[in-house]
């Protein structure tokens, strides 16, 4: 079964803060073994788009450190698994841990609505 994965990162490992990343990893497995792992530029950051940008390219589950409910909702509706509230690792290492099943998702989400600059902090 092939099955995407997206993990917002920030020097090659999961960045905190899902909707301020330099690039998404894009890892692909089939029968449970990665077999492509590609870094993407996203798109420009405006509430609500990244999360079509992954459903447009079939991403079903993301990993992510924190994120806001509306990414939250959107997911959701297009029936993306979210992990959140993980550690800032390395995106192989951390689908290798989803994929051994030991991957433990948190309540992990900024408390606040994202239109303004990005000189916040985020609550996780």
């Amino acid at each position: 079964m092939r099955k995407l994965f997206a993990v917002p990162t920030e020097n090659g490992k999961l960045c905190e803060h899902f909707g301020h990343c330099e690039k998404f990893a894009v890892i692909e497995i089939e029968d449970d073994k990665i077999i492509r792992e590609e870094y993407l530029t996203p798109p420009e950051h405006i509430p609500g788009l990244y999360p079509k940008f992954l459903s447009d390219m079939g991403v079903s589950t993301v990993i992510a450190g924190g994120m806001g409910q509306k990414a939250r909702d959107i997911f959701a509706m297009n029936n993306i698994e979210v992990f959140t509230g993980i550690d800032a690792i390395e995106p192989v290492r951390l689908v290798g841990s989803y994929l051994k099943k030991e991957l433990i998702s948190t309540d992990s989400s900024c408390g606040h609505d994202h239109d303004h600059d990005h000189g916040h902090n985020c609550t996780h």
